[in-house]
């Protein structure tokens, strides 16, 4: 990193920017915490993982249902459990670790802009608040997902590919080799996809490297962070157990680069997304057409090192079949840079159309909200899901007309961008905790294994219980439901959990709980009951 880089020396405009993103982090963060619960499969899988972790008291081996997951490394499990000898027990805790990877990205950030453009004053501060504005960056800032962690981390790389192309091997290769190691132990491999493209693409953004000493101080660093992997997986590979082993170290590189073609995504998948996930920057007309005047004139070392960060990763994971759109989260700054130096400090007007988007969305919850009132006359019922709608419809063409008014639009698109954010989860709200908590069949669960009861989920159990109901047992997972009635017919005293797309196919079936999951419903049953229920329908009913 710039070694005269730090808080002191910030200037007034990037100490501004930077105060605004990360209040709308904070505020997000906040909005979060209300709007929503941990929602499943995800994040209630990464945090009952962690506390199956604390339980056994391992810090080698994560675990999910009793047996050794291997899914993901440990990196944010051990986070979670740091954080919980420190606070005690408690969900909010991992969910913070999210947005202060995500604060500290920031900060990255303006880091890099300086090294990139060192005579472009103001452009870390643009860079920081079109980045921390993203609707798909914000999301996932305030989840408990490995996305925002994996960023910091590339960006911590970027900085160390910077270092050793200023001449500063040693600070360079540990900086870059610590990102991969760090990196792979946040989320595996994918850590080198991030990262090498713009290594291998140096000579195109610094000519004149000396390409021999340049690739042998990445294969340095590239040792280094493979060092620091096998230093966890090495012992939890032996901990673990043979499938385990196999696991982490081939499952998880290899075999799920070939996995990954499953579920097939088109090729063209990302493209319509993009303007979803880069809301509102991406509907702003004043960048297209900063980006296409970048683009054409010659390109400075800075745009071209962000595109040979950007590109690669984004032509990949569209070549690959399997596609999510968190998976580009870490090349987000690298847009954030592209966009800040295509557009001048004083950039206005152009604010109608996400205005326009954001007003058109909100409407649409607004009259959802009404519909579904008990009367249009007596819409107060519904005011958890209609007040935030109704709030947005009137914010959105506001900021649109002070955003062709203000000395500079970039603040009051960023505003735009986290209130929508904001108030569509606020609108959403109640859809959330009635489709996604975990936390009343979790307790249901609970209750019955400490009465000494098993109980038993039809089909592939995610984890999504045993945090939310602190269990210390595993739950007895059988995919197969010919399997599982045989199973509750062998085990009367038995209760289970089934899951069904509708609730009227649990008519005449008495339930101990019944809640909503996933869009359709979750119930707990007594063994009877779920028998009959599941020999009463075929797999095509639920």
């Amino acid at each position: 990193m710039n070694r005269n880089f730090s808080m002191a020396n910030l200037s007034s405009t990037e100490r501004r920017a930077l105060v605004l993103a990360l209040v709308v982090l904070a505020a997000l963060t906040g909005v979060a915490f209300v709007a929503r619960p941990m929602t499943p499969i995800d994040e209630t899988r990464y945090i009952s993982v962690a506390w199956e972790m604390w339980l056994r008291g391992d810090w080698l081996v994560p675990y999910k249902n009793g047996e050794p997951y291997s899914h993901k490394p440990p990196l944010m499990m051990w986070l979670f459990q740091i954080g919980w000898a420190i606070f005690g027990v408690s969900e909010w805790w991992p969910r913070l670790v999210s947005p202060l990877f995500s604060a500290a990205s920031l900060f990255l950030t303006i880091a890099l802009a300086r090294r990139l453009w060192p005579d472009e004053s103001g452009l870390g501060a643009r860079a920081v608040t079109v980045l921390a504005s993203c609707l798909l960056w914000i999301f996932f800032s305030t989840s408990a997902m490995f996305d925002v962690m994996l960023a910091f981390f590339t960006l911590l790389g970027m900085h160390g590919i910077l270092s050793l192309a200023e001449g500063r091997s040693r600070p360079g290769i540990v900086m870059l080799g610590v990102a991969i190691g760090l990196g792979v132990l946040a989320k595996g491999p994918v850590i080198l996809l991030h990262t090498l493209p713009a290594a291998v693409l140096a000579t195109w953004w610094n000519p004149g490297l000396a390409w021999k000493r340049w690739f042998a101080s990445i294969l340095g660093a590239v040792l280094l962070g493979a060092a620091i992997a096998l230093a966890w997986a090495i012992p939890a590979g032996f901990a673990g157990g043979d499938e385990y082993r196999r696991a982490i170290f081939w499952g998880q590189t290899a075999d799920r680069m070939v996995q990954s073609f499953a579920h097939k995504r088109p090729l063209w998948w990302y493209l319509p997304l993009l303007p979803v996930m880069f809301f509102p920057w991406l509907l702003w007309p004043p960048l297209w057409r900063g980006l296409h005047r970048l683009l054409r004139a010659p390109l400075d070392r800075g745009t071209r090192f962000c595109l040979a960060w950007m590109l690669p990763v984004v032509i990949a994971f569209s070549l690959i079949s399997g596609k999510q759109m968190h998976y580009l989260i870490p090349v987000f700054p690298a847009f954030g840079l592209l966009a800040a130096r295509a557009l001048p400090g004083d950039a206005r007007g152009g604010g109608w159309l996400p205005a326009l988007v954001a007003t058109s969305v909100a409407a649409a919850l607004a009259l959802i909200a009404l519909a579904a009132a008990p009367s249009l006359k007596n819409p107060l019922p519904e005011l958890p899901v209609l007040w935030p709608a109704l709030l947005l419809m009137l914010a959105a063409p506001a900021l649109g007309l002070w955003s062709a008014r203000a000395r500079s639009v970039l603040p009051v698109l960023a505003i735009l961008g986290a209130l929508a954010v904001a108030l569509i989860q606020g609108a959403l709200s109640r859809s959330f905790h009635s489709d996604y908590d975990t936390q009343p069949l979790a307790a249901a669960i609970a209750a019955a294994q400490a009465s000494g009861r098993p109980v038993a989920n039809d089909g592939f159990y995610h984890d999504q219980f045993h945090f939310a109901g602190r269990l210390r047992k595993p739950l007895v997972a059988i995919e197969d439901e010919g399997t599982m009635a045989d199973w509750l017919e062998q085990h009367p005293e038995a209760l289970a959990v089934v899951y069904v797309k509708n609730e009227k196919r649990l008519a005449g079936r008495r339930a101990i709980i019944v809640h909503g999951y996933l869009g359709g419903v979750a119930a707990l049953l007594e063994a009877p009951e779920a028998v009959a229920l599941l020999r009463g329908r075929g797999r095509q009913l639920k």
